[in-house]
């Protein structure tokens, strides 16, 4: 039986792609900086585990405490609504720290373990902001292609010894709570200046007809990990591939 450990489970896409492999008989490992027991099945095979992509000892000692893992899935993010004007430089690396470079350190240490045995898969996830760029969240828009960048190469290092490494890229979800991990009110990151465009900005989402589901991403996850081609993207959810298609 296969394991899979999945970061940023506490709400959103993790906990979707935590119950949908856990419901598919795997071994699932799901992290969560502040671990929440009730949100999951009780399970033999599944384990919750603290783990805060941004502190090097916490990445070593949930790794530790995982064992062997054979597939990986960086889904810890941050978004970040906002005029960049607006946006401190404190917050542009708080951001990078966790969508970029957290992603790379989780990746980075569990890299050995897969290396040696010849086999495992990589998945991180990005977004569609990546085929076009949507006003207002410049900083997350960049924390993503960063890793979209990173991926592509690491999945040519890898290969070499046999690990797959792929994209999954979400389209807009409206159920989920994009910026809610974040402590800067939306007035501070919208100044006058800026508001009129910002309201026609979030009307042209709020008239979306098509957007993505939690569902759409743990099955975008679920085909990633299986696929044993060169396919490096998966875009999840029917805005994203329409975006993809067209980019």
């Amino acid at each position: 039986m296969e394991t899979i450990l999945i970061t940023g489970c506490s709400s959103g896409y993790g906990l979707e792609t935590a119950r949908h492999f856990h419901a598919n008989g795997w071994n699932v490992i799901a992290t969560m900086r502040k671990p929440q027991d009730d949100i999951l099945p009780k399970s033999d095979r599944l384990r919750i585990l603290p783990l805060d992509v941004t502190r090097p000892e916490s990445i070593a000692a949930t790794l530790e405490a995982a064992g062997p893992i054979d597939v990986l899935v960086n889904n810890a993010g941050i978004g970040l609504f906002g005029a960049f004007e607006a946006t401190p430089m404190e917050r542009v690396r708080a951001v990078f720290e966790t969508n970029t470079f957290g992603t790379m350190a989780v990746t980075q240490a569990a890299i050995p373990a897969m290396r040696r045995r010849g086999s495992g898969v990589i998945v991180n996830v990005t977004s569609s902001s990546v085929f076009a760029p949507f006003p207002l969240v410049a900083v997350y828009t960049a924390s993503k292609t960063a890793i979209e960048g990173f991926t592509g190469v690491l999945a040519k290092e890898l290969g070499a010894f046999g690990l797959r490494v792929k994209l999954v890229e979400p389209g807009y979800a409206p159920s989920t709570q994009f910026s809610a991990n974040s402590d800067v009110r939306f007035e501070e990151m919208v100044p006058e200046a800026y508001a009129a465009f910002a309201q026609s900005a979030l009307s042209s989402v709020r008239e979306q007809t098509v957007f993505t589901r939690e569902t759409d991403v743990a099955e975008g996850v679920w085909r990633a990990v299986h696929d044993t081609s060169d396919a490096l993207r998966f875009p999840a959810g029917p805005d994203s591939v329409a975006l993809a298609e067209a980019a």
